[in-house]
């Protein structure tokens, strides 16, 4: 269901009853893990999550390390930092 490389790729999946009686199938969220850091990088206006995890990650959908490596819930918390911590790449 999800690329090897995504952080839900080992998360798992568990069954939902909605209201109207339809089962679904929902993917259980990862827990967030420690992640070593490689280094720091000085944000310019605008600069994309994708665009940093392109450079330094070799992969720009795995942005959401950026988020793992900073202790951030929510991608766009990011967006107000000046220094983003640098994930090592695995």
């Amino acid at each position: 269901m999800f690329h090897s490389t995504s952080r839900y790729a080992g998360a798992g999946t568990y069954e939902v009853t909605r209201p109207d009686g339809t089962v679904v199938l929902a993917t259980r969220l990862p827990l967030p893990t420690a992640v070593p850091v490689a280094g720091w990088h000085r944000r310019t206006e605008g600069e994309r999550l994708d665009l940093l995890a392109g450079h330094y990650l070799e992969d720009p959908t795995a942005s959401w390390m950026l988020g793992l490596a900073n202790g951030a819930m929510v991608l766009d918390a990011l967006a107000v930092r000046d220094l983003v911590a640098v994930p090592r790449r695995a």
